[in-house]
Protein backbone atom coordinates (compact mmCIF):
# COMPACT_ATOMS: atom_id res chain seq x y z
CA UNK A 1 0.00 0.00 0.00
CA UNK A 2 1.46 3.38 -1.02
CA UNK A 3 0.78 6.12 1.50
CA UNK A 4 -0.01 9.61 0.22
CA UNK A 5 0.59 12.95 1.97
CA UNK A 6 -2.52 12.76 4.14
CA UNK A 7 -1.71 9.15 5.01
CA UNK A 8 1.76 10.34 6.09
CA UNK A 9 0.11 12.64 8.62
CA UNK A 10 -2.11 9.81 9.81
CA UNK A 11 0.90 7.49 9.96
CA UNK A 12 2.74 9.93 12.25
CA UNK A 13 -0.38 10.41 14.36
CA UNK A 14 -0.84 6.66 14.82
CA UNK A 15 2.81 5.97 15.61
CA UNK A 16 2.70 8.76 18.20
CA UNK A 17 -0.50 7.29 19.67
CA UNK A 18 0.86 3.74 19.93
CA UNK A 19 4.49 4.71 20.63
CA UNK A 20 5.61 2.11 18.14
CA UNK A 21 5.52 1.08 14.48
CA UNK A 22 4.26 -2.49 14.78
CA UNK A 23 0.96 -1.76 16.51
CA UNK A 24 0.39 1.41 14.47
CA UNK A 25 0.99 -0.52 11.25
CA UNK A 26 -1.51 -3.17 12.33
CA UNK A 27 -4.04 -0.45 13.13
CA UNK A 28 -3.66 1.02 9.65
CA UNK A 29 -3.38 -2.39 7.91
CA UNK A 30 -0.02 -1.54 6.32
CA UNK A 31 3.49 -2.89 6.80
CA UNK A 32 5.83 -1.27 9.37
CA UNK A 33 8.30 -0.50 6.56
CA UNK A 34 5.62 1.36 4.57
CA UNK A 35 4.70 3.29 7.70
CA UNK A 36 8.33 4.19 8.39
CA UNK A 37 8.82 5.33 4.80
CA UNK A 38 5.73 7.56 4.94
CA UNK A 39 6.98 9.26 8.11
CA UNK A 40 10.48 9.75 6.68
CA UNK A 41 8.91 11.42 3.63
CA UNK A 42 6.84 13.62 5.92
CA UNK A 43 9.94 14.59 7.93
CA UNK A 44 11.75 15.40 4.65
CA UNK A 45 8.92 17.68 3.48
CA UNK A 46 8.82 19.43 6.84
CA UNK A 47 12.60 19.61 7.18
CA UNK A 48 12.53 18.44 10.79
CA UNK A 49 12.78 15.15 12.69
CA UNK A 50 9.50 14.21 14.36
CA UNK A 51 10.46 10.91 16.03
CA UNK A 52 13.41 9.52 17.94
CA UNK A 53 13.82 5.88 16.89
CA UNK A 54 15.78 3.14 18.62
CA UNK A 55 15.66 -0.61 18.16
CA UNK A 56 13.37 -0.89 21.21
CA UNK A 57 11.34 2.30 21.42
CA UNK A 58 9.90 5.30 19.63
CA UNK A 59 9.48 8.74 21.19
CA UNK A 60 8.50 12.19 19.98
CA UNK A 61 11.08 14.90 19.48
CA UNK A 62 10.27 18.37 20.78
CA UNK A 63 9.26 19.35 17.25
CA UNK A 64 7.19 16.18 16.99
CA UNK A 65 5.32 17.00 20.19
CA UNK A 66 4.53 20.50 18.95
CA UNK A 67 3.43 19.21 15.53
CA UNK A 68 1.22 16.52 17.05
CA UNK A 69 -0.48 19.09 19.27
CA UNK A 70 -1.47 21.03 16.16
CA UNK A 71 -2.49 18.26 13.77
CA UNK A 72 -3.96 15.73 16.25
CA UNK A 73 -7.29 17.49 16.87
CA UNK A 74 -7.73 18.24 13.15
CA UNK A 75 -7.07 14.63 12.09
CA UNK A 76 -9.40 13.42 14.80
CA UNK A 77 -12.15 15.63 13.39
CA UNK A 78 -11.51 14.31 9.87
CA UNK A 79 -11.84 10.69 11.01
CA UNK A 80 -14.85 11.47 13.20
CA UNK A 81 -16.52 13.15 10.22
CA UNK A 82 -16.00 10.01 8.15
CA UNK A 83 -17.46 7.88 10.94
CA UNK A 84 -20.47 10.19 11.17
CA UNK A 85 -21.09 9.83 7.44
CA UNK A 86 -20.89 6.07 7.72
CA UNK A 87 -23.40 6.15 10.57
CA UNK A 88 -25.76 8.39 8.59
CA UNK A 89 -25.52 5.99 5.67
CA UNK A 90 -25.96 3.01 7.96
CA UNK A 91 -22.47 1.71 7.18
CA UNK A 92 -20.19 1.29 10.20
CA UNK A 93 -16.77 0.55 8.73
CA UNK A 94 -13.09 0.11 9.46
CA UNK A 95 -10.96 -2.32 11.46
CA UNK A 96 -12.35 -3.16 14.91
CA UNK A 97 -9.58 -4.58 17.12
CA UNK A 98 -10.70 -6.73 20.08
CA UNK A 99 -8.60 -8.35 22.79
CA UNK A 100 -10.03 -11.34 24.64
CA UNK A 101 -8.97 -14.45 26.54
CA UNK A 102 -9.54 -17.74 24.71
CA UNK A 103 -12.18 -18.79 27.23
CA UNK A 104 -14.25 -15.64 26.71
CA UNK A 105 -14.02 -16.08 22.94
CA UNK A 106 -15.34 -19.62 23.24
CA UNK A 107 -18.12 -18.84 25.69
CA UNK A 108 -19.57 -15.49 24.67
CA UNK A 109 -18.00 -14.02 21.54
CA UNK A 110 -18.05 -16.90 19.06
CA UNK A 111 -21.89 -17.18 19.09
CA UNK A 112 -22.14 -13.47 18.15
CA UNK A 113 -19.52 -13.27 15.40
CA UNK A 114 -21.50 -14.48 12.40
CA UNK A 115 -24.52 -12.28 13.09
CA UNK A 116 -22.46 -9.16 13.82
CA UNK A 117 -20.31 -9.49 10.70
CA UNK A 118 -23.34 -10.18 8.49
CA UNK A 119 -25.05 -7.10 9.89
CA UNK A 120 -21.92 -4.95 9.47
CA UNK A 121 -20.21 -6.12 6.25
CA UNK A 122 -17.95 -3.04 6.07
CA UNK A 123 -16.40 -3.76 9.48
CA UNK A 124 -13.22 -5.83 9.55
CA UNK A 125 -12.91 -7.57 12.93
CA UNK A 126 -9.38 -8.29 14.15
CA UNK A 127 -9.52 -10.58 17.17
CA UNK A 128 -6.44 -11.13 19.36
CA UNK A 129 -6.42 -14.04 21.79
CA UNK A 130 -4.59 -12.91 24.95
CA UNK A 131 -4.62 -14.70 28.32
CA UNK A 132 -3.02 -11.75 30.13
CA UNK A 133 -4.48 -8.49 31.37
CA UNK A 134 -3.28 -5.65 29.14
CA UNK A 135 -3.95 -1.94 28.72
CA UNK A 136 -6.13 -2.02 25.61
CA UNK A 137 -5.65 1.70 24.93
CA UNK A 138 -1.86 1.45 25.13
CA UNK A 139 -1.84 -1.59 22.83
CA UNK A 140 -4.16 -0.03 20.26
CA UNK A 141 -7.31 -2.11 20.82
CA UNK A 142 -10.81 -0.68 20.53
CA UNK A 143 -12.29 -2.97 23.18
CA UNK A 144 -11.72 -6.12 25.22
CA UNK A 145 -13.70 -8.94 26.82
CA UNK A 146 -12.92 -10.08 30.38
CA UNK A 147 -14.48 -10.84 33.75
CA UNK A 148 -15.57 -7.68 35.54
CA UNK A 149 -13.06 -8.07 38.38
CA UNK A 150 -10.12 -7.75 35.97
CA UNK A 151 -11.28 -4.58 34.19
CA UNK A 152 -9.76 -1.20 35.03
CA UNK A 153 -12.19 1.18 36.73
CA UNK A 154 -11.73 3.90 34.11
CA UNK A 155 -13.29 1.64 31.47
CA UNK A 156 -16.95 1.38 30.48
CA UNK A 157 -18.14 -2.24 30.81
CA UNK A 158 -21.34 -3.79 29.50
CA UNK A 159 -22.44 -7.41 30.12
CA UNK A 160 -21.97 -9.87 27.28
CA UNK A 161 -23.62 -13.25 27.79
CA UNK A 162 -25.32 -14.46 30.96
CA UNK A 163 -23.99 -15.82 34.28
CA UNK A 164 -21.40 -18.59 34.01
CA UNK A 165 -21.29 -21.66 36.23
CA UNK A 166 -18.09 -23.40 37.32
CA UNK A 167 -17.63 -27.15 37.01
CA UNK A 168 -14.85 -29.33 38.44
CA UNK A 169 -14.43 -32.38 36.25
CA UNK A 170 -12.26 -35.45 35.82
CA UNK A 171 -12.20 -38.52 33.63
CA UNK A 172 -13.77 -41.76 34.89
CA UNK A 173 -10.32 -43.37 34.63
CA UNK A 174 -8.79 -40.76 36.96
CA UNK A 175 -11.61 -41.15 39.48
CA UNK A 176 -11.06 -44.91 39.51
CA UNK A 177 -7.50 -44.23 40.65
CA UNK A 178 -8.36 -41.47 43.14
CA UNK A 179 -11.78 -41.33 44.83
CA UNK A 180 -13.82 -38.21 43.99
CA UNK A 181 -13.53 -35.38 46.54
CA UNK A 182 -16.66 -34.73 48.59
CA UNK A 183 -15.47 -31.36 49.95
CA UNK A 184 -12.94 -28.79 48.64
CA UNK A 185 -10.74 -29.56 51.66
CA UNK A 186 -10.08 -32.97 50.08
CA UNK A 187 -8.41 -31.41 47.03
CA UNK A 188 -5.06 -31.74 48.82
CA UNK A 189 -5.16 -35.43 47.86
CA UNK A 190 -5.74 -34.70 44.17
CA UNK A 191 -3.75 -33.75 41.11
CA UNK A 192 -5.29 -30.46 39.96
CA UNK A 193 -4.61 -28.79 36.62
CA UNK A 194 -3.48 -25.30 37.57
CA UNK A 195 -3.55 -22.02 35.62
CA UNK A 196 -0.74 -19.46 35.69
CA UNK A 197 -1.57 -15.88 34.63
CA UNK A 198 0.90 -14.83 31.95
CA UNK A 199 0.90 -11.15 32.97
CA UNK A 200 1.54 -11.59 36.71
CA UNK A 201 2.94 -15.11 37.03
CA UNK A 202 0.41 -15.85 39.78
CA UNK A 203 -1.31 -19.24 40.04
CA UNK A 204 -5.09 -19.02 40.00
CA UNK A 205 -6.76 -20.09 43.24
CA UNK A 206 -9.85 -22.25 42.85
CA UNK A 207 -12.95 -20.60 44.31
CA UNK A 208 -15.77 -22.51 45.99
CA UNK A 209 -18.95 -21.65 47.88
CA UNK A 210 -18.49 -22.97 51.39
CA UNK A 211 -21.02 -22.14 54.12
CA UNK A 212 -22.51 -19.36 52.02
CA UNK A 213 -19.30 -17.55 51.13
CA UNK A 214 -16.59 -17.76 48.49
CA UNK A 215 -13.40 -19.42 49.69
CA UNK A 216 -10.10 -19.53 47.78
CA UNK A 217 -8.16 -22.80 47.67
CA UNK A 218 -4.50 -23.12 46.71
CA UNK A 219 -4.49 -26.45 44.91
CA UNK A 220 -1.55 -28.64 43.96
CA UNK A 221 -0.74 -30.57 40.83
CA UNK A 222 2.04 -31.49 38.43
CA UNK A 223 0.62 -29.65 35.40
CA UNK A 224 0.50 -25.85 35.10
CA UNK A 225 -1.03 -24.26 31.99
CA UNK A 226 -1.44 -20.74 30.60
CA UNK A 227 -4.27 -21.50 28.14
CA UNK A 228 -7.62 -21.51 29.93
CA UNK A 229 -9.19 -24.01 27.54
CA UNK A 230 -6.46 -26.64 27.82
CA UNK A 231 -7.58 -27.79 31.28
CA UNK A 232 -10.43 -29.75 29.67
CA UNK A 233 -8.00 -31.57 27.38
CA UNK A 234 -5.87 -32.48 30.39
CA UNK A 235 -8.90 -33.80 32.27
CA UNK A 236 -9.96 -35.88 29.26
CA UNK A 237 -6.48 -37.41 29.20
CA UNK A 238 -6.91 -38.50 32.82
CA UNK A 239 -4.22 -36.21 34.21
CA UNK A 240 -6.33 -34.82 37.02
CA UNK A 241 -9.14 -32.51 38.06
CA UNK A 242 -9.95 -29.47 35.92
CA UNK A 243 -11.61 -26.26 37.11
CA UNK A 244 -13.54 -24.96 34.12
CA UNK A 245 -16.86 -23.59 32.95
CA UNK A 246 -19.87 -25.90 32.99
CA UNK A 247 -20.91 -24.77 29.50
CA UNK A 248 -17.64 -26.03 28.02
CA UNK A 249 -17.62 -29.26 30.00
CA UNK A 250 -21.30 -30.14 29.41
CA UNK A 251 -20.87 -32.05 26.09
CA UNK A 252 -18.14 -34.22 27.63
CA UNK A 253 -20.22 -34.83 30.76
CA UNK A 254 -23.23 -35.84 28.67
CA UNK A 255 -21.05 -38.19 26.62
CA UNK A 256 -19.70 -39.67 29.89
CA UNK A 257 -16.13 -38.76 28.97
CA UNK A 258 -15.97 -36.60 32.10
CA UNK A 259 -17.63 -36.70 35.49
CA UNK A 260 -18.49 -33.65 37.53
CA UNK A 261 -17.47 -33.43 41.21
CA UNK A 262 -17.98 -30.91 44.03
CA UNK A 263 -21.18 -29.71 42.33
CA UNK A 264 -22.69 -28.44 45.59
CA UNK A 265 -19.68 -26.18 46.16
CA UNK A 266 -19.18 -24.89 42.60
CA UNK A 267 -20.03 -21.18 42.24
CA UNK A 268 -21.77 -19.21 39.50
CA UNK A 269 -20.16 -15.92 38.48
CA UNK A 270 -21.62 -12.85 36.75
CA UNK A 271 -21.28 -12.55 33.00
CA UNK A 272 -18.23 -11.55 31.00
CA UNK A 273 -18.05 -7.89 29.99
CA UNK A 274 -17.30 -6.02 26.81
CA UNK A 275 -15.20 -3.05 27.92
CA UNK A 276 -13.82 0.01 26.17
CA UNK A 277 -12.39 3.49 26.94
CA UNK A 278 -14.84 5.95 28.44
CA UNK A 279 -14.81 8.39 25.53
CA UNK A 280 -17.89 10.35 24.54
CA UNK A 281 -17.37 9.97 20.80
CA UNK A 282 -17.04 6.29 19.94
CA UNK A 283 -16.15 5.22 16.38
CA UNK A 284 -19.09 3.84 14.45
CA UNK A 285 -17.59 0.32 14.29
CA UNK A 286 -17.40 0.12 18.09
CA UNK A 287 -20.85 1.65 18.51
CA UNK A 288 -22.20 -1.05 16.21
CA UNK A 289 -20.68 -3.82 18.36
CA UNK A 290 -21.93 -2.27 21.61
CA UNK A 291 -25.43 -1.96 20.15
CA UNK A 292 -25.35 -5.53 18.80
CA UNK A 293 -24.24 -6.95 22.16
CA UNK A 294 -27.04 -5.02 23.85
CA UNK A 295 -29.60 -6.64 21.55
CA UNK A 296 -28.25 -10.15 22.09
CA UNK A 297 -27.82 -10.43 25.84
CA UNK A 298 -28.48 -13.93 27.13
Amino acid sequence: MKLNHLDGLIAFWKVAEHRGFTTAAADLAVSPSALSQAIRQLETRLGVRLLNRTTRSVSLTEAGQAYLARIGPALGQVIDAGDELNVLQGRPSGTLRLNAARISIALVLRPLLDGFLRENPNVQLELTNDEGFINIVEKGFDAGIRFGESIDRDMVAVPIGGPVAIAVVASPEYLRRVPAPRHPDELVRHNCVRLRFAATGAIYKWEFEVDGRLVDYEVGGNLIISDTTFSLDAALEGIGLAYTFEQLARPHIQAKRLKRVLTAFSPTFPSFYLYYPSRHDQPSKLKALIEYVGRHKS
